[in-house]
């Protein structure tokens, strides 16, 4: 079943502002947070983090009713790639590495960012270019 495009971009809105607080205070226990949620959207589709749940509760129906919509497959993916990410930053701010800590955490960061303010999911776009790939070495 597709879901509502809006739903990820709001997910990606709000990591976004995670992920900068993150950077600006070094909590690992705040990154702790979003890889719980990058999991959980990875695990069970966006619609099970709890940024999908707080769009489908509070914002979604506020909103008119969705036009666009999308397979839920991409935004899961990104979902796994940003929990990657998140989950290399927080080793790195465990381990007193502050640079992996800044580096993985900043890289989440700018992709979040790209899909909250102009809609680009760059991990749905991997999941695009992976799918290519496979389809043409089978």
């Amino acid at each position: 079943m597709d879901i509502d495009v809006r739903g990820p971009r709001f997910g990606a809105a709000v990591t976004t502002v995670v992920l900068a607080v993150v950077l600006i205070t070094g909590s690992a226990w705040l990154l702790a947070w979003q890889t719980l949620a990058f999991a959980m959207g990875a695990a069970g589709g966006v619609g099970r983090s709890p940024y999908g749940w707080f769009f489908r509760r509070a914002v979604r129906p506020r909103l008119g009713p969705p036009t666009e919509f999308e397979a839920p497959e991409p935004p899961r993916f990104a979902q796994a790639v940003g929990l990657t990410f998140a989950a290399v930053g927080l080793v790195g701010y465990a381990a007193g590495v502050q640079g992996l800590g800044l580096a993985a955490t900043g890289a989440a960061l700018a992709a979040a960012f790209l899909n909250a303010a102009f809609g680009y999911c760059l991990g749905c776009e991997m999941y695009l270019l992976v799918r290519r790939v496979t389809v043409r070495a089978e």
